[in-house]
């Protein structure tokens, strides 16, 4: 018997020696500054923000950048709330990475708050010089770059136009909290002129879209969205709130088309992450620096159509449009 308590103290010895060494091992490994570390924060978890994400990681190993062996790879997201964009910004910064990451505008400009040193990389930011965070797209002028997705508005209206040419007035669904929103909208309200009416509709939150959905497709002939994260959340209670009334949706990003709207012509959201990742590489490697480094804008979108979603609203689309469109 004491021979078997003797055995298991041995035990229990060697095994919480083994994890001591383990876990300095891995601790050591997490902070090895050998490798380069690359903070990411993204605003919000939906489909458009994920597949930025999801191409800024996929390229960075196309490059040889792999997490866990070639970079440390720090990635937070915060989910919508401020309270944790704040937090995970500051936690981010006080690690001192080699360069981090804002997916969307509101994580973007929680990170520059943070720190004027660390070079920061925007992910998909609409209006960069609206939102403080660069002086110009040619010179940024700080320690801020990246990647725009200004959306084509001119060719969106036009493609409108094209589908239904006898629209009478388009209904915009907002959040009011985003400065890239409105300034999104003040960008297509020129663009349209007077070529149709225009309704704005401003939501607080997610929890405000179904009721602000309701009212908007009672008095509106189609519905239009700007690349807005906060609609991007609620965008189901939107698409089934439209389909209900047979409203069409003509959203700004690709991924949006695929989850129940009708047609954009809009930005590749994982081609973002790729160019995103790209500069992030040039930064890390010393071939550019931030203040001088022009914000990439992508000057022609994609034609995407979702054809059948046009059979359920009983909407023709035009032939040319369908030869031109993305399958």
């Amino acid at each position: 018997m004491k021979k078997n308590i003797k055995y298991i103290v041995i035990g229990m010895c060697v095994a919480l020696v083994g994890a001591f060494f383990y876990y300095n091992k891995e601790k050591s490994t997490a902070t090895d500054k050998s490798i380069p570390t690359i903070g990411v924060l993204q605003f919000v978890s939906h489909p458009s923000l994920d597949l930025i994400y999801q191409g800024f990681v996929d390229e960075l190993e196309n490059q040889g950048y792999k997490d866990k062996e070639t970079i440390h790879l720090n990635y937070q997201n915060a989910q919508a709330d401020q309270s944790k964009l704040s937090s995970m910004s500051q936690q981010l910064i006080s690690q001192k990475p080699d360069i981090v990451v804002g997916i969307a505008t509101p994580a973007a400009q929680s990170l520059a708050n943070q720190t004027k040193d660390i070079p920061i990389m925007l992910g998909a930011i609409s209006d960069p010089v609206g939102a403080g965070l660069v002086e110009s797209r040619e010179h940024p002028g700080g320690n801020i770059t990246g990647v725009s997705h200004q959306a084509p508005v001119e060719e969106q209206i036009e493609l409108i136009q094209n589908i239904m040419p006898g629209i009478k007035t388009l209904g915009i669904i907002y959040s009011s909290a985003e400065d890239n929103s409105i300034y999104q909208i003040e960008n297509f309200k020129k663009a349209a002129g007077n070529k149709f009416d225009i309704k704005t509709y401003a939501v607080p939150s997610t929890n405000d879209i179904a009721q602000m959905s309701q009212v908007m497709v009672s008095e509106v002939d189609a519905v239009y969205v700007p690349t807005d994260n906060i609609i991007a959340s609620g965008y189901q209670t939107l698409v089934d709130t439209a389909d209900k009334a047979n409203i069409p949706i003509f959203p700004s990003v690709d991924s949006m088309v695929a989850d129940g709207g009708l047609a954009t012509v809009g930005i590749d959201q994982y081609q973002l992450g790729v160019k995103t990742a790209q500069m992030t590489i040039d930064v890390l490697e010393g071939r550019s620096q931030p203040a001088t480094t022009p914000v990439y804008t992508y000057k022609e979108g994609t034609l995407i159509i979702n054809e059948e979603k046009a059979q359920k609203l009983g909407i023709t689309i035009p032939q040319e449009l369908k030869e031109e469109a993305k399958k």
